[in-house]
Order: C-alpha cells, then structure tokens, then sequence
C-alpha cells in the first residue's frame, strides 16, 4: 500500500546529536499525561514530541540502557516503530524472553495491558499515543458499532511497511510544531489510526466505510477557509470541522472532491501564494515564509525546493528575467 502523505517530504533525519532533554522540548502537552512517555522520561533521551491534531500524540526517543522496563496498566494504547538499533532488545514473557527487535520493527501495546521489557544497548524509536477515547471514536466513526466489540491486538516486533514509511517520510522529517507542517502530521496521524483499526483489532482486515465526496457547498466552504488562513496552523481537525464531519471521512471525502489529500492540498496552497508575493514584489523571503504559514525563511526554502525542485532565490530571480 503506499504512503499519499510521504511525496512532499524532505530528507530523512541520520541519527545524530540533536536531542532535547524534558525541559527543553515544548511542554504542557497531552503526551505528557501517558504512562509510556513517563516510564521513558526518566533514561531515555526525548528528540521530539508533540499532539497531532485531537486524536493523537508522538515522542521521538533515543535511548542507551541496560536495565529493565514495565509498562504498567497504560490507559492509552501505543504503537512503536524501532527506527534505528533496538537488536538487544527483549519482550519478558514467561521464562524465554522474545526477541527479534531492530530497524523497522513494530509493536503495539493495548491499553490495560502491563509489559515487560529488557532494555539493552542503543535504540532510537517513535512512539504514537492513541488514548482510548480516540480509539473508541474512530469506531463509531468509521465502522457505527459499539466500541466495545473492537479491541486493538497486541503484537511484537512485527513489520509493517506501511507504519514505516509513514513514520519515516512523513513524521521524523517534520517539525511537528511549524505551523506549514502541522497538517501532514496530524493527516499521519489520521492514517496510522485508521491503519491499526482496519488492520490489528479483532475484528481484522475491516473495510473501512466511503460517504463518496464533498457537496459543492461543502468544498466551496472548506476552500475558501483554506485560502484565508494559509498563514496559519491548520490541523485536519480545523477543516473537519468546518464541514462537520469526522476526521477520518473528511480525508477521504476531501481526497474523492479535490483529487489530492487534505494537507497536499495546503501545502500546494501555500507554495503557489508564495510563488505569487515572489512574481509581484519585493517582499522579503523571511516575511513570505510567515505570510504562507512557515516557520522561517529556511522552512519556506526546504519544502519549496521539494515541491518545485528549485530554491525561493532561484524562482524569484528567474521570475524577475520574465517580467
């Protein structure tokens, strides 16, 4: 299956020195209320974390350790893909631990479900926080059933190529907090959750409901949004809303309307206007990136040349030949 939200995306982050302690990433978030985050805070090295949209969260960790681990009685469930290392790493089950953990290996972890871990040598990973309640929402959302009656598997140190092209193309090489960005974290986010609930529950392979497109009204409506807050954060979330319908159709109906995902869309969106400021003024790149909704002027700069394959200096001087 492939991965819509990973065309845009610049390099991969390599492993490397650029690790947050706890007080030094963004806090106050709700990540920071799962027992899984906590259990790691405390030896474990946090490189990113954030809230993508109202559904989920995410932690970036990379942690060297010998020493053992209990995840004990989470009330959320967690979804984690080893990006790098984690060979050493054992489950504690009965008198054998399990092994088979490394680079792009999967587990999930239920909620309510208490594990043990014996941590040992290097391993960078990302955690995906999925809190029951959004669990049970997209469940009725998407399938119109009791919750109840679909329960996440658990599973360890399994592959799934979708999970990992979609953590590593469209989540790691994000700044999950830039505005320009947030769209396609949260759109991610979207996916993965709807990925385990059609792929990993009891109920298995679900087929997961289509309500066709968007009424003209409707696109009209969400366009026009689109195009009046191109300088701000926009989440998945925010359109959804304005059409009122539930995240996980709304992507899709968005997709069926338009030809494109939601935040493919934006972020062409916004491209395309600073393409425009760059054609018809002198207005610095700086204040064009906060103009389309980048962080900054080197933000504006990476997701441009991935989009046009070109730099903004480069466009505006070949624009200027053409006047």
């Amino acid at each position: 299956m492939e991965c819509i939200l990973c065309k845009s995306s610049g390099p991969v982050r390599r492993w490397g020195p650029d690790i947050l302690t706890a007080s030094e990433t963004m806090s106050g978030g709700r990540y920071e209320n799962y027992e899984v985050f906590n259990q790691l805070i405390g030896d474990a090295k946090l490189v990113s974390a954030g809230d993508f949209g109202d559904a989920v969260s995410a932690a970036h960790w990379r942690r060297k350790a010998d020493i053992h681990t209990r995840y004990d009685d989470p009330d959320h469930h967690t979804l984690s893909l080893y990006v790098n290392g984690g060979t050493e790493i054992r489950r504690q089950i009965g008198a054998d631990p399990l092994s088979g953990g490394g680079p792009g290996r999967c587990c999930l972890m239920p909620a309510h479900v208490t594990s043990d871990w014996l941590v040992r040598g290097e391993v960078e990973l990302l955690h995906l926080y999925i809190p029951t309640a959004a669990w049970d929402r997209a469940v009725v959302e998407t399938l119109d059933i009791d919750p109840s009656s679909v329960v996440l598997d658990e599973k360890t140190f399994f592959v799934d190529p979708l999970i990992e092209t979609t953590v590593r193309h469209a989540i790691l090489p994000l700044d999950w907090h830039a505005p320009a960005d947030r769209m396609t974290v949260s759109s991610a986010g979207q996916m993965l959750l709807g990925h385990l609930l059609g792929q990993y529950s009891t109920r298995g392979q679900i087929r997961l409901m289509s309500r066709g497109g968007l009424a003209q009204g409707v696109k009209r409506r969400i366009v026009d949004y689109i195009e009046a807050n191109l300088d701000q954060s926009l989440s998945l979330e925010q359109l959804a809303a304005q059409a009122q319908l539930s995240p996980f159709h709304f992507a899709r109906m968005f997709r069926q309307s338009v030809g494109e995902a939601p935040h493919r869309y934006v972020l062409r969106r916004r491209i395309e206007k600073a393409r425009d400021l760059m054609r018809t003024g002198d207005m610095p790149l700086a204040e064009i990136a906060v103009a389309c909704g980048f962080s900054s002027q080197s933000h504006l700069t990476t997701r441009f040349v991935a989009f046009t394959g070109i730099t903004p200096a480069r466009f505006r001087a070949v624009a200027a030949r053409q006047l």
